[in-house]
C-alpha cells in the first residue's frame, strides 16, 4: 500500500528509533480488517524495531479494525480505529516516532503540565481522512499520551463508524470527547485543548508558576507570516529574540489555495506554514508554542504573563497574534457549532456531502467556501449583508457558471434553526423589503471575516472601537517599546504579503528603538 519513495523515506526516519514498537490488532471480523492488516504490514517491513501482534484485548480496543501502539511491552495509551491513511498517516508516523525516542514537539512547559495530571483521562478524536485540522488534535494527543500513563486517546475514523456518528450526533470534526463527554469539537488546536485542559484543571499552571525565562531583546508574540518574518528579521540583527505562538502559521493554516504570495504561483497554507518553520530554524529563535501571552506589563522592560504561568522580559515586544472567525451573533449559532455550524468548508465539506447548505459572507472568503463546497454538497445558497458581492469578481464569474450555487444579496441572517440538536434551516430578512423567510439546509458555514486578537493588550495600547491596534508608518503603537504588524492592527488589507512586510517592518523599528535606547542608557552611565 505504500510507494517505493514513501517506503524509503519511512527507512530513512525509522533508523533512529530507540525502542521497539509493535502494533497490537484486536481479533475479530470487519470487512476492512484485510485492508488495516496489508497497510500495517506494509510499514512494519520498513524496520526492525517494528512488529505487528493480533490479540484479543476487547478492555482496551473498540472492535477489529482498531490496534494499539504498545513500546518494549508496555502500551502507550495511544489507539487507532481506522486506517490511518490520508492526512491521518503522519499522525501515527509521529507516534511511532515519538513512541520510539524522538523527542516531543511540546513545549517544556506544557509538557510538565500534562505530566502533573493525576486523573485518569481518555480522550476520543473523531476524525474524516480529509479534514487538514485533525491530524493536529489527534498528535497533540498522542503526545498527551504518551508523557502520562493516566491519560490515553484514541483517532476514530467516522466515516468507518457511522452508527457511533449518529449515536452521538457528530456533525463535524475534529470533534473531541473525554471520558464519554463532549470536550471540544469544531475548529481546535493544540492551544485550545491545552487551554481547555487547564479550565478543567486550574492547578496545572502552578508547575510553572515562578519560572522566568531570561531577558530578551525582543518577544514577538504570534507566529504567522508577520510574527515569522518579525523574528527572523530581529534574528538577523543579532538580537535576543523569542516568538510566543499559541498556533505556529496562524490562519494561514487553514488556507488550501495561495496563488498572490509573489514569487510563489501556487502553495497552500499548510506548506508555507511547514516553509516558514524550516526558514525560522535557520537562526538562534527561542519557539514557545501552544501557550499565549495573557497580558503585557509595559515600562522600561515589558513583562509578559504566559497561560502556561510562566512569566518573560524583554526590552521591546512585537504584537503579531493575527485576528480569529468573526461570528454572526444569532440565536442558534453558538449552541449548534459542529452539529451543523461550521467555519472551515475543508474540514466539514465532506459531512454535508449530497445536502443543502449556505455560506453566510459574500466576500474573497465566502465565495471561495461556496466553490469548494460546490463539488460535494447538493446546493450552496450564498447570503450576503451589503446589496454587493465584495468578492473579487473572477471568484464571483466562478460562482455564477456553478448551478448549484445560489447567491442571495442584501439579506440579514436572523437565527439558525434547529431541531432536535440538527440544523434544519436558516432564518434570514431581506434588508429592502423587510419580509423574513426561511430556507431549509443542513448546514451552515459562517464566512464574515476576522476579528482581531489583540485582546490581552487591551488598556495598554490603543485599538479601534473593532480591537484593531492603531499603529504608525513604523508599527508603534501608543505605548513607546510595543509595535504590532499584520491583521491585528489597523493596516489595510489583511494579505499574507502584506503581513510578511508589516512584520518585517515592525522588526526595523523596534531594532532601531533598542539602538536609540542604548545610546540613551550610555549617556546616562557616563553622566
Amino acid at each position: 500500500m505504500l510507494t517505493p519513495d514513501i517506503v524509503n523515506t519511512l527507512k530513512g526516519y525509522f533508523e533512529s528509533m530507540q525502542n521497539d514498537v509493535t502494533f497490537v490488532l484486536q481479533t475479530g471480523e470487519h470487512s476492512k480488517r484485510n485492508e488495516l492488516i496489508a497497510f500495517l504490514t506494509s510499514i512494519v517491513q520498513t524496520s526492525d524495531n517494528l512488529k505487528l501482534e493480533e490479540r484479543d484485548t476487547h478492555e482496551k480496543l473498540r472492535s477489529a479494525l482498531s490496534f494499539f501502539i504498545e513500546v518494549n511491552g508496555v502500551d502507550t495509551g495511544i489507539r487507532f480505529s481506522g486506517i490511518p491513511s490520508g492526512h491521518e498517516f503522519n499522525s501515527l508516523i509521529l507516534a511511532i516516532l515519538h513512541a520510539s525516542g524522538t523527542n516531543l514537539k511540546l513545549d517544556e512547559s506544557v509538557q510538565k503540565m500534562v505530566t502533573a495530571v493525576s486523573d485518569q483521562l481518555h480522550f476520543e478524536v473523531f476524525v474524516s481522512l480529509s479534514c487538514h485540522n485533525c491530524p493536529d488534535v489527534v498528535q497533540i494527543l498522542n503526545q498527551f499520551a504518551l508523557l502520562n500513563p493516566n491519560i490515553s486517546t484514541e483517532m476514530i475514523d467516522g466515516g468507518l463508524y457511522p452508527n457511533l456518528i449518529e449515536e452521538r450526533d457528530i456533525q463535524g470534526v475534529p470533534s473531541v470527547y473525554l471520558n464519554g463527554e463532549r470536550f471540544a469539537n469544531g475548529k481546535i488546536d493544540a492551544a485550545t485543548l491545552i487551554n481547555k485542559l487547564v479550565e478543567n484543571y486550574p492547578q496545572l499552571t502552578e508547575v510553572n508558576k515562578g519560572e522566568s525565562l531570561p531577558m530578551q531583546d525582543v518577544i514577538v508574540i504570534g507566529g504567522g507570516p508577520a510574527g515569522v518574518s518579525a523574528a527572523i528579521y530581529s534574528a538577523r540583527k543579532g538580537l535576543k529574540v523569542t516568538v510566543v505562538a499559541d498556533r505556529f502559521g496562524g490562519q494561514v493554516k487553514d488556507t488550501m489555495g495561495i496563488e498572490n504570495l509573489i514569487s510563489v504561483p501556487v502553495t497552500t497554507g499548510p506548506e508555507l506554514v511547514g516553509n516558514l518553520a524550516d526558514h525560522m530554524k535557520n537562526y538562534d529563535i527561542t519557539l514557545k508554542e501552544h501557550v499565549h501571552a495573557v497580558s503585557v506589563e509595559s515600562d522600561e522592560i515589558k513583562t509578559i504573563k504566559l497561560s502556561s504561568g510562566e512569566t518573560m522580559t524583554s526590552r521591546s515586544v512585537i504584537v503579531a497574534t493575527g485576528a480569529r472567525w468573526r461570528e454572526l451573533g444569532v440565536p442558534g449559532e453558538k449552541e449548534n457549532i459542529g452539529n451543523g455550524v461550521a467555519y472551515c468548508p475543508h474540514c466539514d465539506g465532506p459531512f454535508f456531502k449530497g445536502k443543502d447548505v449556505a455560506v453566510i459572507g459574500g466576500g474573497n472568503s465566502g465565495i471561495e467556501a461556496a466553490l469548494d463546497l460546490a463539488g460535494i454538497v447538493k446546493s450552496v445558497t450564498v447570503f450576503e449583508f451589503m446589496p454587493e458581492l465584495k468578492a473579487d469578481s473572477v471568484l464571483v464569474e466562478q460562482a455564477k457558471k456553478r448551478s448549484n450555487i445560489t447567491i442571495k444579496k442584501n439579506v440579514a441572517t436572523q437565527q439558525i434553526v434547529a431541531q432536535d440538536g440538527k440544523v434544519v434551516g436558516i432564518e434570514y430578512k431581506d434588508r429592502a423589503t423587510e419580509e423574513v423567510d426561511t430556507l431549509p439546509l443542513a448546514g451552515v458555514f459562517v464566512q464574515i471575516g476576522l476579528v482581531p486578537n489583540s485582546q490581552f493588550v487591551k488598556g495598554v495600547v490603543d485599538t479601534t472601537k473593532h480591537g484593531e491596534i492603531i499603529v504608525n508608518e513604523k508599527c508603534l503603537t501608543s505605548e513607546p517599546g510595543i509595535f504590532a504588524a499584520g491583521d491585528v492592527t489597523t493596516v489595510p488589507y489583511k494579505q499574507i504579503v502584506v503581513s510578511m512586510g508589516e512584520g518585517a517592518k515592525a522588526s526595523l523599528a523596534a531594532f532601531e528603538y533598542l539602538l536609540t535606547h542604548q545610546v540613551e542608557e550610555d549617556i546616562a552611565e557616563v553622566a
